[in-house]
């Protein structure tokens, strides 16, 4: 054990954090082998993109990982923790193509080669700033395993997965509507865009009907100016309205060109005119309609966002927003516009840059989900994968049963390029892990295709690509299935979903037995942390500022499965005080424990109320952390452990300890005391240490022990033996008469160093047993001397009382106070408290106030009232024990 002044007199995070994050990483305590002996426990942690660096959200959900794979650990368990990145295809290449273009040149001048090797050197010079970042926090990953979606054998696994899947004739290649976003020049899945509400217009425009002058039929759209490739106008089979019409022709406004009317279930009647415009180009129902009846697909927008030639010379060039404007007019001018409606709608957003999405026409790669989804869709529902919290079974089993097939391809260079070649002269598509030599027709005028597959196709392997997987590899077969995923609410869809069919599908099992879903970290209004809005919290400032721990213990305290969790640096604070706290504590307990000797270990005879009680309560923190780490309540844990070790260990057993340690009950005792102390504050720091594992180590390493790491020693087993559920009693009577002391000289204002009289009443003999056994425990807690009574002849004379259980607890003031200075304080605040009541009362009472205020203003004045009121009822008894002074 180390001598007490090596443990300096305050907490200093910086200094215990980096030293002792060394020590574990150098000393391999992370490392996980293969050891059929022990029972394995996997997490792989979700990639964070290589381009990022930590935010809330990486806290939050790397904390929840650390604590579940450190209490593994502890337990027993081979413990692995799987770190690595992702290359974030289109985050990524935006980040170089920036960097070129301060440069002055782009991606093109330097051809596709080049720029790659530019993406390399630049993950290479910033790739490693989250993982450094993530080493800040203490997250205990095997980084000697650490991954990388673009690695040699990830992507080894991403060419097996596109072949196997091909040849199943599971992925193909087809035209279709999808997500194209102008600025990052790349398709996006329909789960990658944000639908956000936003004020707009709803445009009625007529389509004069063919043959038929002065008849029309008013079209409605939220965007007109893709009304130029409009191929037909639709109405609902059994609407009245627009039946002699069907299979007439319309001419399409300022193109002129003669367009169908159809008839389709798609249309609801009640929607705008009950007539829908047909634009199977731009619009993802359109094109399953235009399929329906074979029309053909005019594209009149093009991946700039400008207008194609086919809108028109009039228009051609436009950007999109631009030709909406002059279209509109257009309109106007030729009397074809009827009216324009304001609305507020929901228009897609690419997730990456906030660009407004545009539905387009093109030829694309895609997997087909039904098939895929059928399987990871029974399990969800028998059992063999579990959410938690339960209610996300739900919202995963409806995206899946409902779900359309995933377009895979992304007009990028940076990614996995798709394993697909074509060849010029004959046009066969060869689908092939490696480059063919040649074609069938014996032609090697091969071309790869140019595009790269969604980054979430390679993550979506994540679980078994990183265990070696399409090899059969020793790790694959001992860690898979993993044990549990930890991740947010708002990525199943993008990911977790993706992972479960994927594990099903090449490895015929669940990826992971359960999903621990967290929420997000909202700011302290509860509003999504954001660049936009400037209310994003550094989690790297945080740790400067208050220490790792604190930050961790705060993210995870109040913190429920699924829900949300807003952040408030009051209770940030609160964790750097109980961090402070278990210092200053332990600190205390080392000073007094330097002649110890750990080898002589009294029986439990020799234990004191005190002891019983302590130990007791230390063993219900044990059964309870556990079983609630169990069910991932980690808040719940983490508030037993706090409750624990803030109030029943320092506040209360530390000092009902002190007058033994000191020796005033003789050196035996002083032993045992040292021994209870001992033995439940290691334990204390070896529950705490999965949450608050540097300060827990620093403390843990000064103490006796066995072993090298706190990491490393066994998570303290419950004995139920131990619990003394009557000595948790006895004690708690004890406490609540020291407690209704101690109220009694808080609101008297009897100064800390004078020593009280406290006379203790009680008619019933347990309870008088119980405290005049223990009467020393009162007196030096509460500073008084002490007397235990069956009854009171005559109530003392200007003596505040307290009631406890049976208990009459009273204490004379005259001699503790200066009562008339005490009198005068009392009717002074007295005086004041009249007055504010007055002028609430007032207000309250005041029928024009009543009712033309607002009702939280009022609601507001009445809990003053009330506030007031009962401030004012204490005084009034206070002043009652001076009689009529």
């Amino acid at each position: 054990m180390a001598n007490q002044f090596d443990m300096p007199t305050t907490y200093d995070p910086h200094a215990v954090e980096d030293k002792w994050y060394k020590y574990w990483e150098e000393n391999k305590y992370f490392r996980s082998v293969v050891d059929p002996e022990k029972e394995p426990f996997c997490i792989v942690m979700p990639p964070p993109n290589v381009t990022g660096q930590l935010h809330m959200g990486h806290a939050l959900d790397n904390t929840l990982q650390d604590i579940l794979t450190r209490w593994r650990r502890m337990q027993g368990y081979n413990a692995l923790w799987l770190p690595g990145t992702d290359h974030a295809g289109i985050a990524t290449q935006a980040k170089v193509e920036e960097q070129l273009g301060k440069e002055g040149t782009n991606k093109y001048e330097l051809g596709r080669e080049k720029f790659l090797e530019r993406v390399w050197e630049w993950k290479e010079q910033y790739g490693g700033r989250i993982t450094h970042q993530l080493r800040r926090l203490g997250s205990s990953c095997d980084w000697d395993r650490e991954r990388f979606t673009m690695d040699e054998g990830c992507s080894e696994a991403v060419q097996e997965v596109f072949v196997r899947l091909y040849e199943r004739g599971l992925i193909y290649r087809d035209y279709y509507i999808t997500n194209w976003c102008p600025h990052c020049q790349t398709t996006i899945s329909d789960i990658e865009v944000e639908h956000r509400d936003k004020p707009g217009q709803l445009y009625y425009i007529k389509y004069p009907v063919q043959g038929s002058p002065g008849e029309f039929i008013a079209v409605a759209t939220t965007r007109p100016e893709t009304m130029l490739g409009d191929t037909a106008v639709a109405v609902h089979p059994e609407d009245e309205r627009y039946m002699h019409l069907i299979g007439k022709t319309v001419v399409l406004p300022l193109v002129e060109r003669q367009i169908p009317v159809i008839a389709d279930e798609y249309v609801e009647p009640e929607f705008g005119t009950g007539a829908v415009k047909i634009t199977p180009a731009h619009d993802p129902n359109d094109f399953e309609v235009g399929r329906r009846h074979d029309l053909p697909s005019v594209q009149v927008i093009d991946r700039e966002a400008r207008m194609t030639k086919d809108a028109g010379a009039r228009y051609q060039g436009q950007d999109r927003w631009e030709c909406r404007k002059r279209l509109v007019k257009d309109l106007q001018a030729k009397g074809l516009l009827v009216k324009i409606e304001d609305l507020s709608h929901a228009v897609g957003h690419c997730y990456r840059c906030s660009s407004v999405i545009e539905p387009m026409l093109s030829k694309q790669w895609f997997v087909r989900m039904k098939p895929l989804a059928e399987p990871a869709i029974e399990v969800a529902k028998d059992g063999r994968l579990q959410f938690i919290p339960e209610r996300f079974t739900k919202v995963y089993l409806n995206w899946m049963e409902n779900i359309r097939d995933w377009c895979i391809s992304r007009q990028l260079w940076w990614g996995h390029r798709i394993p697909v070649y074509y060849c010029l002269d004959c046009d066969e598509v060869i689908v092939s892990k490696t480059r063919p030599e040649k074609c069938r027709c014996g032609s090697t005028n091969l071309e790869q295709d140019p595009d790269v597959l969604d980054t979430w196709f390679s993550s979506a392997l994540w679980p078994f690509s990183t265990l070696g997987w399409p090899h059969k590899t020793v790790d694959l077969a001992y860690y898979y299935p993993t044990s549990v995923l930890v991740t947010g609410r708002d990525i199943i869809f993008f990911w977790v979903a993706r992972m479960i069919f994927s594990g099903l599908e090449h490895m015929d099992d669940v990826p992971f037995r359960e999903v621990f879903i967290h929420g997000l970290v909202l700011d302290a209004l509860g509003r999504k942390m954001s660049k936009s809005l400037g209310n994003g919290v550094d989690p790297i400032e945080v740790i400067e500022s208050h220490g790792a721990d604190s930050l961790r213990f705060m993210l995870v305290t109040g913190n429920t499965p699924g829900n949300d969790l807003r952040f408030h640096f009051e209770r940030l604070d609160g964790s750097r005080n109980f961090a402070n706290k278990i210092w200053n504590a332990s600190r205390f307990a080392l000073m007094n424990l330097q002649d110890y000797a750990p080898e002589k270990s009294p029986g439990r005879e020799q234990y004191t109320l005190a002891d019983r009680w302590i130990v007791s309560r230390y063993q219900r923190a044990v059964r309870e952390c556990t079983e609630f780490l169990e069910k991932y309540e980690l808040g719940e844990a983490a508030r037993v452990l706090y409750e624990f070790t803030w109030n029943e260990l320092c506040d209360w057993y530390i000092e009902l300890v002190k007058p033994r340690l000191y020796g005033k009950t003789g050196a035996a005792d002083r032993e045992v005391a040292q021994h209870v102390l001992a033995v439940v504050l290691r334990g204390a720091l070896e529950l705490l240490h999965p949450f608050m594992p540097f300060i827990t180590e620093e403390i843990w390493q000064h103490l006796p022990h066995r072993g090298t790491t706190v990491m490393r020693a066994p998570w303290p087993q419950y004995r139920n033996e131990q619990v003394d559920g009557p000595a948790e009693e006895r004690m708690e009577i004890v406490m609540e008469v020291i407690r209704g002391i101690r109220q009694i000289r808080s609101e008297m204002n009897v100064p800390p160093g004078k020593q009280a009289e406290a006379l203790i009443v009680t008619a019933v003999p347990a309870l008088r047993d119980v405290l005049a056994g223990n009467l020393a425990y009162v007196e030096g807690l509460a500073n008084c001397q002490a007397k235990v009574l069956t009854k009171l002849g005559e109530k003392p004379e200007q003596a505040a009382t307290a009631v406890a259980r049976d208990i009459q607890i009273f204490v004379p003031l005259r001699g503790l106070i200066d009562v008339d200075k005490e009198l005068a304080r009392l009717n002074k605040d007295r005086q004041a408290l009249e007055k504010d009541l007055a002028r609430v009362e007032g207000k309250l009472n005041n029928p024009s106030f009543l009712n033309k205020a607002p009702a939280e203003v009022v609601d507001k004045e009445r809990g003053k009232q009330a506030e007031l009121s009962s401030k004012l009822g204490a005084i009034n008894e206070r002043l009652a024990i001076f009689g009529d002074r």
